[in-house]
């Protein structure tokens, strides 16, 4: 099998979070059967803290595939998970993980809390880093520049 990115769709979901005004965080789940989950954040848009691109993405590959755990996905986010998505990616056991830029602020995977790391994890991804981080990186850097105009 050969690997095939989808960090570029993970891309066009964090510029359109950014043209919503929610911080500019993209996720695709890729099922085992090469189905493709998309989404953005938009926890300002739903009035929901919890609605992380990552756990929009998870939510309805689970709905559509009928399912609590997603054995064999894998799942790309333009950047580092914070540690409730990490939990959660854990809990439907995704078995692999790509991101984009490090979030030293705010990560849980290879900054903060760690998730993958901690004891009582049950599922540890396997975790790819760095995939578009310059431009998942700009993208954040330019909506918070944006911001404080």
């Amino acid at each position: 099998m050969r690997f095939k990115s989808h960090m570029d769709q993970a891309l066009d979901e964090a510029r359109a979070a950014a043209a919503r005004g929610e911080v500019p965080v993209g996720a695709v789940l890729i099922a085992p059967d090469g189905t493709a989950f998309r989404a953005g954040n938009r926890t300002r848009e739903l009035n929901d803290p919890t609605a992380h691109a990552e756990i929009l993405a998870i939510r309805a590959a689970c709905a559509a595939l009928g399912q609590e755990r997603l054995t064999g996905s894998a799942l790309y986010v333009t950047l580092e998970p914070c540690p409730m998505c990490a939990a959660a990616i854990s809990v439907a056991r995704v078995a692999r993980l790509y991101y984009g830029a490090a979030d030293p602020k705010s990560g849980g995977v290879a900054h903060g809390a760690r998730v993958f790391d901690h004891p009582q994890c049950h599922h540890r991804p396997e975790v790819y880093d760095g995939l578009a981080a310059t431009e998942a990186e700009a993208l954040l850097r330019q909506f918070f520049l944006d911001k404080r105009v």
